[in-house]
This record gives C-alpha cells, structure tokens and sequence, in this order.
C-alpha cells in the first residue's frame, strides 16, 4: 500500500509544542504536546508517518525551530501569519489542540496564510534595527515629556535650533523654571544624552553588519534612500525578488488603500493593516522628502493635491507609487536599473 503524504500543525510554546498531524481525508492522527526540543519534536513527526508540509505561527523562536526542522527532514516547512490565523479561528474556545489543528488543516487545504521564513542574517539585521528603533522612541518620548515641562511653566525658548546645544543650555539657565521642574528636565536631557550614544553605537553596529551587502549598496543610490531606510529595507524586505510584482511589495510595506466596497457601495478605509509599521512610518517619511527634493513626486504630489486630495492621501500615494518603482528597479538587472551592484 502507498504510503500517504500528511500535513502538521505545530502551536508554539517556550516549552512545549502542541503537535498535530492530520491525513489528507482530514482524519486526525495525533495531537499531543512534546518537549520544545528539535528531537522530541522530529521523532513525534515521524512516528506519525510521513509528513509532507509542517506549519507553524510566526513567533518569537518558532524562525529557529523552521529552519532546524527544515534541516533535519525533508518536510516542507512554512511560517503562518499569527494575526490572520487569529482571524480564522471560529471557536470561542482557544486550546492548544485546536490551534494546532486548524494549522495542520489550513496546510492540507493550501489556505495556510504564509509569511517569509527570513534567513538567521536578515533575522539579525532586522533585531539590530528594531533595536535601534526602540532607542530613538525612548529618546523622542523624553523629548516630548521635556517639551510639556516648559509649556507647563510657561518657557518658550526661542531658537530655531530646537534640541542643538545652545538651545539645551538656554533651557538649563533659563530663570523662569521652577527649582523642582529644573532638576527634572536636567534628569530627562541626561538620559537623552545617553540614549543618543546608544543609538550611536547601534547605528555602527549596523554599518559594520551590513557593509559591503550587495542590497545595500543598491538600495543607497536609489533617490530618496539614506542609511536608516536602506537597513529597515534589508531587515524586513530582505529579497525583493520574493514579490512578483510592485503591487505586492507595496501592500507588503502597508502601503495600498483598504477597500471597504459593499453591494453598490465604494469606499476607501485607509491604509491596510497587518504591516510593518515601523517600515511604513520610515517610507512615509521617506516620500515627504521625495515631494519636497525630487521633480518627479514633486509633480505627481502636485497633480494629486490639484484633484482635491488631503496632505496625508498625496504622501501616502507616493510612498505607494515610489516603493512600486523600487520594486522594478531592485529586481531588474544593475544596468537596467542605472545602478551599480557593489
């Protein structure tokens, strides 16, 4: 008799794994939790029978397991988005037994909502960005706490080099703060300071991580990219060549509108979620310099706000329109795309 190729679920834990194996007739054949070691993990699988397809959410550790179970079998083993996986779940009741269950039961159907099984380098160039992220949101929250304490004493400092040296030193020997509010803001500019160092030495840490990376070196002569874009690119896009079309990365990047359309009823509901948002707010970011330095996105914002459009919608259209491009431009050849690969 042939042996018949099966699907597995795997719902992760820091401790354990909930392992599921289904038939293709939908017939459950085991559903238990094992140890969260590679061993325990390969030898339930293959006492099961012979697996063909094995998914699991994407989750802290659930990208090490995938790639150890890639490597220890011949199982094709794929990342399932946990925010659409959690929008497919029906039951009121969550247990690890259905959960990994229904992930064996979305591969057997092939409606298993996939993500990009990132490689270890890319993983890590995307830990050093968000890190560094994390950092500058620190320091911009002290800033902003900085701010309401001279509002709330009425201290206006007038400078056009907000937060240069001059103007943090006219706040320290400003006389109208109060002795208590004074020690508080030299507190918080001291954590700024440090913080700043960190991101410092985040920053060169990502220099020295992706010097010499071929994508990198493209992506630095495309208009409007600079070192903190290219890295956020590296880190979550990775391969441009992983999308067919502009459309796609864009809608990867959270990018596209979101249709809201019933019946007879056309609607636009803003941007898609489910994306990046630290990736979309950097190309967003990065489409407001393109209006304001590029002719091209100069007169494509100009057209769009001449048909009515609000600020936001024209920015967000050429971040939309400006990342299509770059599509085409990073998976074309170098010499096609007037760019030289380093």
């Amino acid at each position: 008799m042939a042996s018949v190729t099966m699907y597995a679920g795997l719902d992760y834990h820091q401790d354990s794994i909930q392992v599921c194996v289904m038939d293709p007739s939908a017939r459950v054949r085991v559903n238990r939790a094992c140890a969260n070691e590679l061993g325990a993990v390969v030898s339930m699988l293959k006492a099961a029978g012979e697996v063909g397809a094995i998914a699991m959410e994407a989750c802290c550790g659930a990208a090490d397991l995938a790639e150890e179970l890639a490597a220890a079998g011949s199982w094709r083993v794929e990342l399932a988005h946990a925010g659409y996986v959690a929008k497919l779940k029906g039951s009121p009741d969550k247990t690890d037994y259905s959960d990994a269950r229904l992930l064996a039961d979305l591969t057997r159907v092939g409606y298993l909502p996939r993500v990009w099984l990132a490689p270890r380098a890319i993983r890590d160039i995307r830990q050093l960005v968000n890190h560094r992220q994390r950092l500058v949101n620190q320091r911009r929250d002290l800033k902003l706490r900085v701010g309401a304490c001279l509002r709330e004493q009425r201290v206006k400092i007038d400078d056009a080099g907000r937060w240069s040296r001059r103007w943090v030193d006219r706040i320290k020997a400003h006389g109208s703060l109060s002795e208590s509010v004074r020690w508080v803001i030299e507190r918080m500019l001291e954590q700024i300071a440090v913080i700043s160092g960190w991101v410092e030495q985040a920053e060169e840490r990502l220099r020295q991580a992706t010097e010499g990376h071929a994508v990198i070196g493209r992506l630095r002569k495309i208009e409007g990219i600079g070192e903190v874009t290219a890295w956020w690119l590296l880190g979550q896009v990775g391969r441009f060549d992983r999308f067919r079309n502009g459309k796609q990365l864009a809608r990867y990047c959270g990018l596209s509108p979101r249709n809201r359309s019933s019946g007879s009823r056309q609607a636009d509901g803003g941007l898609i979620e489910g994306c990046c948002e630290g990736l979309r707010a950097v190309l967003i970011q990065a489409a407001q310099r393109l209006v304001r330095t590029h002719e091209r996105w100069k007169a494509l914002a100009a057209k769009l706000r001449a048909k009515g459009k609000a600020k936001c919608v024209v920015i967000a259209a050429v971040a939309n329109r400006w990342v299509r491009s770059l599509h085409h431009r990073m998976v074309a050849p170098a010499e096609q795309a007037g760019v030289v690969q380093e």
